[in-house]
């Protein structure tokens, strides 16, 4: 879809981090966007940053209902929405999985696997009805494509969020719509990621695990900031996929040697080892 200028685009995780960037850029290109988060404050923040035609919808993407009412917004503020980007995204959880509580997999496969379901559901049908050219965009992370030594829940919702975004792709191209997906796997991002648990839903928040030790956290943070990409970068890889109708968005070219490395021990029968940057 190289053409943006004047087309409606959704994107949820919006309020800050990759959704935000992705939001300025999208603006920049004069897409009219409807905007979703979870964060009242943060969601009209972006907005502020933003010219042209922008709206609101709070939105909390694990609840069906919750995404159908973005849906009905979009339907009424912009019309037919040509890109849809499910981004919004969490991360929680420091010990093995069979540490993890209930409540620690309702959160996370809740925001990262079925935030990206109720996408689909609310807006693929219709992109097929109107039949023009679109284009969705689904956050997994690096942690999909590669198994790290930690973060069950985290790490098996970005497998399953492939494994779907995949799927799409193939279920799309079947039925001969005009809808490109592409999936992207970012490593380290300068966001608010490693502060997710600030939208841990208040129902869950006594059973959950208890988060990252704080000098953990601190150590993350460090690498983050001096090894992660910036926002802003990802969202420019974002944007040159969606034009070249690119699936796997890979903005983090030193981890390819890690996912080579996954796909031979498969291969191999071998088992799976911590995987490690070139």
């Amino acid at each position: 879809m190289k053409d943006l200028h004047g087309r409606a685009a959704v994107l949820t995780g919006a309020g800050s981090g990759i959704g935000r960037a992705l939001a300025v850029r999208l603006a920049a290109e004069g897409m009219r966007l409807v905007l979703a988060d979870v964060e009242s404050e943060a969601l009209a923040e972006t907005a502020a940053l933003l010219p042209g035609e922008v709206y609101t919808v709070v939105t909390d993407v694990s609840d069906a209902t919750s995404v159908d009412a973005l849906a009905a917004v979009a339907a009424e503020r912009v019309g037919d929405v040509h890109l849809l980007v499910n981004n919004a995204g969490v991360m929680s959880g420091a010990g093995p999985i069979w540490e993890s509580t209930i409540a620690d997999w309702e959160w996370l496969l809740g925001v990262n696997l079925m935030g990206i379901v109720h996408g689909i559901r609310a807006f693929v049908p219709g992109m097929l009805a109107h039949g023009q050219e679109a284009h969705i965009v689904n956050t997994s992370s690096m942690t999909g494509l590669v198994t790290f030594g930690s973060g069950g829940p985290y790490g098996a919702s970005k497998h399953a969020a492939v494994a779907l975004s995949e799927l799409l792709s193939l279920e799309l191209q079947q039925c001969q719509a005009s809808i490109g997906v592409s999936l992207l796997c970012p490593a380290w991002v300068q966001t608010r990621i490693l502060d997710a648990r600030r939208n841990l839903p208040t129902d869950l928040l006594s059973t959950a695990s208890a988060d990252l030790p704080l000098e953990v956290r601190q150590a993350l943070s460090a690498d983050m900031a001096e090894t992660g990409l910036t926002p802003e970068a990802v969202a420019e890889d974002v944007l040159e996929a969606i034009r070249s109708d690119r699936f796997y968005v890979l903005p983090n070219p030193g981890w390819t040697n890690a996912i080579t490395d996954r796909a031979t021990a498969i291969v191999r029968g071998t088992a799976p080892t911590p995987p490690l940057p070139s």
